[in-house]
């Protein structure tokens, strides 16, 4: 290789700086969860100020990233301090969905088998926290942690996306929820869901591109919902394999016909 090429990748480092790697975001956003919910952690806290004091850390550390990653907004430090005021709220939301699930899952035994060991639930806490970042104008952040999600449980979840409360996603791999998605509260998908834009024009970037889904709608296994236009109407069922591009109404049932026939030789042993 020659010397141009050396200098070239030498400039971009510069101009790039210590940028903390991937991992190091997730990790932050790993401790943050892990201090809302002990069950994923072996640390135990004995006083009230020991727990102030690791979020004070958790707060200053997300300070320091933003600064590393050149974030465009003028004074990080309240950006931060925004941030870890509005962890209630993001805490009673993963309650609801925590809930959600425990109740949809006659498989759950408890609410900690859920938080402990549900990807669905993982996913889910990696995309509240990355929203709560992406509504205060975080670039690039949002996008890490959801992708680091999305490596670790197979569901991909924009950070941008609208989701309401009580959100259950059961077993949950090959999830994919587009950016422009508005999901309302007590939604159920189960793995290999789609809902994602009838086409991938770089045009459309600023337009709605991706479905409504209102409250308690569910959606089986497999199904492809596409485009900003399409509204699954409340309390819909939106069965197995289905391909669907135009709205439906309310309580709707939308399922896929199947012939069953009977073979003209039996099989032999």
């Amino acid at each position: 290789m020659n010397k141009e090429f050396y200098q070239h990748i030498l400039n971009k480092q510069q101009i790039t700086g210590a940028v903390p790697s991937n991992k190091e975001i997730a990790s932050w956003a790993l401790e943050v969860i892990r201090l809302l919910y002990p069950e994923q952690s072996n640390r135990m806290f004995t006083f009230i100020h020991q727990l102030e004091s690791e979020f004070k850390k958790l707060e200053k550390g997300l300070c320091e990233i933003l600064d590393a990653t050149r974030g465009t907004h003028e004074d990080n430090e309240i950006l931060s301090e925004t941030f870890f005021n509005g962890l209630p709220e993001l805490y009673r939301l993963l309650n609801t969905d925590i809930q959600a699930t425990f109740d949809g899952d006659p498989a759950a035994k408890s609410e900690f088998e859920v938080v402990r060991a549900y990807p669905g639930f993982y996913a889910i806490s990696f995309y509240r926290l990355a929203h709560s970042l992406h509504e205060l104008g975080v670039p690039l952040i949002p996008r890490i942690l959801t992708e680091y999600a999305h490596s670790k449980t197979g569901i991909d979840i924009h950070p941008a996306a609208n989701i309401g409360d009580y959100f259950h996603i059961d077993h949950g791999t090959g999830v994919v929820i587009g950016e422009t998605c508005l999901i309302g509260s007590h939604v159920k998908i189960y793995q290999g869901v789609t809902l994602g834009a009838l086409s991938v024009n770089k045009g459309q970037s600023h337009q709605k591109r991706h479905p409504t889904v209102e409250d308690h709608a569910v959606i089986y296994a497999g199904a492809t919902i596409l485009g900003g236009r399409t509204v699954i109407g409340r309390g819909s069922i939106i069965g197995g394999n289905v391909w669907l591009t135009k709205s439906v109404p309310a309580y709707s049932k939308v399922y896929h016909t199947h012939e069953v026939s009977l073979l003209k030789e039996k099989i032999k042993d």
